[in-house]
């Protein structure tokens, strides 16, 4: 089953298990992303294409990284006149990895392993808790700016 997809003002064409990079996303590595705008789906039961979305389609991702493509220079240059500049720009992206493509408004599945940690986290959580092991809040540093530092007195 394939899929195409819209983001960060490109389209993509996706199947299951692709390791693609799109512009920057919010998320950590491990996160999930749910692509909502599908543009059109293609496989078991046919060809779906969306006017301009396929209603009730998406495509879950897992985010691998965040990563910066190469450089990409920029020379500006005007002859006879000693006008030379040089600028850089490294691109921010995401490196996903498409998970499944769900039609008819069907919800993401949780991988076993973030389903086991997710079940963990409230138990521990309210283990703590029962045991009223809250940490106390630092205590304020006294005196000095914001800056950490002490105030010097103006010189005349």
């Amino acid at each position: 089953m394939q899929a195409v997809i819209r983001t960060g003002g490109k389209q993509y064409r996706v199947a299951a298990n692709d390791v693609i990079k799109v512009e920057r996303l919010a998320g950590d590595a491990g996160a999930q992303i749910v692509f909502g705008e599908v543009l059109s789906v293609t496989g078991g039961d046919g060809a779906a294409v969306g006017a301009p979305l396929v209603s009730g389609a998406s495509v879950a991702a897992r985010v691998i990284a965040q990563d910066r493509a190469d450089k990409v220079v920029i020379f500006k240059k005007k002859r006879r006149h000693n006008y030379r500049r040089t600028k850089g720009h490294r691109q921010h992206l995401t490196v996903l990895r498409i998970e499944e493509i769900l039609v008819g408004g069907a919800k993401p599945s949780k991988p076993a392993k973030l389903a086991a940690k997710a079940e963990e986290k409230p138990a521990a959580e309210a283990a703590g808790e029962s045991k009223g092991e809250a940490a106390a809040p630092k205590a304020k540093a006294k005196g000095g700016s914001a800056r950490g530092g002490a105030k010097k007195s103006a010189k005349k």
